[in-house]
């Protein structure tokens, strides 16, 4: 789903509510309704939201009544900073992703140990809690590099003087660095076209930051 859509589904209070509800257990409309102190009519609506959303899913048990839970798991991230802003969603990847060479700047141990029906209550619950310890990590991780990444553009601005295009001109730089060197393949890193990428690359050239070769580009 578009996460500019779920940002405009989960900027209401009470849908967000629900969901923390329902992250519990699952819970038929007139339980939501007492815990939200709201009117049945209006929870209906919200679930129709989130369920149009693909958040929120139903089941109907022996007595007719009709339970709502979430559906799947969903993570949202927004990243706000003086040099842009983005949200993005993503779905859990398949527990049979090989994480192998793709984290080379952490340490993952990949071995979940449950891949078997022998595995013990006892090792689900150690494996559920190095889970979430790991979690943890990963969230103060992201929020180390977030101010690491804007120090680094700070820093960048800096040298370039660049005044609103600095971002871009940073990610010339990022791109070349990182060993594009053609006008075609740094183009390709921070998409857009050739020409842009040209004059950019000749603007930072007449400060004396980059230099063309015979073969390409280098930082200097």
């Amino acid at each position: 789903m578009d996460s500019a859509v779920l940002l405009d589904l989960l900027g209401n209070e009470n849908r967000r509510r629900i969901l923390r509800l329902l992250s519990h257990k699952p819970c038929y409309v007139t339980e939501i309704s007492e815990y939200l102190s709201v009117s049945p009519k209006a929870v209906i609506d919200h679930l129709r939201k989130l369920e149009e959303a693909g958040l929120v899913e139903s089941r109907t048990d022996d007595q007719r009544r009709k339970y709502f839970h979430i559906s799947r798991n969903l993570r949202l991230e927004v990243n706000v900073s003086p040099y842009g802003f983005g949200a993005k969603s993503a779905y859990p990847a398949s527990p049979s992703l090989d994480m192998t060479g793709r984290c080379p700047h952490v340490s993952l141990d990949s071995t979940l140990g449950y891949e078997t029906d022998s595995v013990s209550v006892s090792e689900l619950a150690t494996e559920l809690g190095r889970l979430e310890e790991l979690e943890n990590e990963l969230s103060l991780a992201q929020r180390w590099v977030h101010g690491r990444v804007t120090e680094v553009l700070d820093r960048l601005n800096d040298t370039i003087g660049a005044d609103a295009d600095s971002r871009f001109y940073a990610e010339l730089l990022a791109a070349i660095a990182t060993g594009a060197d053609t006008t075609t393949e740094i183009s390709r890193e921070v998409e857009t076209t050739e020409e842009v990428v040209e004059d950019a690359l000749l603007r930072l050239a007449d400060r004396g930051l980059v230099k063309r070769h015979r073969d390409g580009w280098s930082v200097l």
